[in-house]
């Protein structure tokens, strides 16, 4: 499996477990991240989730192999948006990386060691809250390889950090540490390194000590209204034909070797 779900009392831990790729989604790891969110809301025994990603990665993004061999091909089919799709909590669909399109009413709250890049920084921003400890580092890094933001990070980083700053990170793709994700609000803790998930898990217990209805309300009352979040949702996935005209060559230049380690001196 390339999920695993620990549970500890009240809290969910949802790990991303493929750390031969540092934790890059492929289609199987989208289902599995998806279909394991659904579970933890319908969870009458869990009140906060965690998500993080094995061995000190968070997530490494898509993985750009199964883009460049054409593997990935018929997931990207299947998660088209339908045309009659207007409310992300009572029509729940995957996206690319598997639960960008979900909106669930417990928090969730990503712990993060590592890179947390391209689709994983996605990820980062769909969650409800950041820890992230120092050495980690975030960034569009799929930039530099003709991929689109698919997955939420268009118009969830404006709400996170301000649309000046988003337009930084969204146009540059350079990459963010700990301590400035910290400083333009991107990170809401930071943390030694190694230290993401005790304080992530610390966190969210005691989340899980409040009246539990009222937390909700308000949690569900300071965020974007269903309709809005599709409507923003289908927007960006218009982009997805970008992959076709540039993100696919992109894809194979990366598999190929180039851009490893976070290094693009070579495109």
């Amino acid at each position: 499996m390339t999920v695993r779900i620990d549970r500890q009392d009240r809290v969910a831990v949802v790990t991303i477990d493929r750390p031969q790729a540092r934790n890059a989604v492929n289609p199987e790891t989208a289902q599995a991240l998806f279909d394991a969110f659904l579970v933890l809301e319908e969870d009458a025994g869990i009140d906060v989730m965690i998500l993080t990603g094995a061995d000190g990665a968070f997530c490494a993004g898509f993985d750009l192999k199964t883009a460049a061999d054409g593997s990935a091909a018929s997931w990207i089919e299947a998660v088209n948006i339908p045309d009659d799709w207007t409310d992300p909590v009572a029509q729940p669909i995957p996206g690319p990386m598997g639960p960008s399109r979900l909106m669930l009413s417990k928090p969730i709250i990503a712990a993060i060691e590592g890179p947390a890049v391209a689709g994983g920084m996605e990820l980062a921003a769909w969650c409800d809250m950041r820890v992230m400890a120092l050495g980690a580092v975030m960034g569009i890094y799929c930039r530099r390889w003709g991929v689109p933001l698919i997955d939420g990070g268009t118009f969830r980083l404006p709400r996170v950090v301000g649309q000046g700053r988003a337009n930084d990170l969204i146009l540059t793709g350079r990459p963010v540490d700990a301590e400035e994700a910290y400083r333009i609000g991107l990170a809401d803790r930071v943390v030694p390194q190694g230290q993401a998930l005790a304080a992530a898990l610390e966190l969210a217990e005691s989340l899980t000590r409040f009246p539990q209805g009222c937390m909700r309300a308000d949690f569900l009352s300071a965020r974007i209204q269903p309709s809005e979040l599709a409507d923003a949702l289908r927007r960006e996935w218009d982009s997805s034909a970008m992959f076709a005209a540039e993100g696919r060559a992109g894809a194979t230049r990366f598999s190929h070797g180039h851009g490893r380690a976070g290094r693009f001196d070579d495109l």
